[in-house]
């Protein structure tokens, strides 16, 4: 039997407020970027940097100086945390949708397995989780011949990306649900089968009602990167650890430390700010 032409605009989703019920899901850590905390960071980095330079020797350089000299060096090391939360993002999305699918499966098994492997990861120490990936993972592959190195960095990324799995797999079973069940039926009536209507109908619809959520828990991660210097990654804080044993300066610690969390700040509070605007649009409607 030939599929009937089917015009999508009428099953768009309605205007219920009840479509906004899994909101209780999405983590509200946006709120933490805000104008006054970056007003306060510049003020501390402010006041640090002269504190510092009062009680530094004359003979020593200034601590602004020292802070310009290493700053290449530091934004090359941030460069590296905003990649490995990049590809933590990428490969904790896309596990994550397969997940929150199998949190929606019709069997039994396969969505109880998966809502186990969601609490777990989901409730895990983030910490806890590179270390058992770092420990775990071999630092080499041998292929035939062939030895493939499996750098830390690598494993890092793949140790941040569990947690964002299991936290995006609850926004997607949050956004599925919120759906009208109306959709689903009028899809089940044009003899649409289960898959086509998730990825035909159902997901399009809730693209908008993740996408706040999952910039929020971007913001997230890329903040927790600097808990890859533990375990020994050569991020931003590996080598603030290094300028300041280079310098030996003990008055040299608050202030590059601050210059390195306002940058933080600089780049995750447009994303908060974006996350905020969408999050009330899509409330709106």
């Amino acid at each position: 039997m030939n599929k009937p032409d089917v015009r999508f605009d009428v099953m768009l989703p309605l205007r219920l407020g009840a479509q906004q019920r899994w909101t209780s899901d999405r983590s509200s850590g946006g709120s933490l970027f805000t104008l006054r905390t970056g007003a306060w960071l510049l003020a501390m980095l402010v006041t640090s940097v002269a504190v510092a330079q009062v009680q530094a020797h004359d003979s020593n350089a200034s601590v602004l100086d020292l802070i310009i000299k290493w700053t290449p060096l530091l934004a090359q090391g941030f460069g590296f945390n905003l990649l490995i939360s990049a590809l933590a993002m990428l490969l904790g999305t896309v596990a994550g949708l397969l997940l929150g699918f199998a949190r929606l499966s019709l069997l039994a098994p396969v969505r109880g397995s998966s809502w186990i492997v969601v609490q777990f990861f989901r409730n895990s120490p983030w910490l806890v989780l590179l270390f058992f990936v770092m420990f775990l993972m071999p630092f080499e592959f041998r292929i035939g011949a062939l030895t493939v190195p499996f750098p830390d960095w690598i494993k890092a990324t793949l140790g941040l990306a569990l947690p964002i799995m299991a936290n995006f797999a609850e926004i997607v079973r949050g956004a599925v649900q919120s759906i009208p069940t109306a959709q689903w039926d009028a899809a089940r009536s044009l003899a649409f089968s289960r898959r086509q209507t998730l990825w035909q109908i159902i997901l399009p619809q809730c693209v908008k009602r993740m996408l706040p959520p999952w910039m929020n828990w971007y913001a997230i991660l890329t903040m927790a990167t600097t808990l890859a210097s533990i375990v020994g990654v050569s991020e931003v804080m590996t080598v603030v650890g290094r300028v300041t044993a280079a310098e030996g300066r003990t008055d040299l610690l608050i202030p590059i430390y601050s210059y390195v969390l306002l940058w933080f700040f600089i780049y995750c509070y447009p994303i908060a700010l974006w996350t905020q605007r969408l999050e009330s649009r899509f409330a709106e409607r």
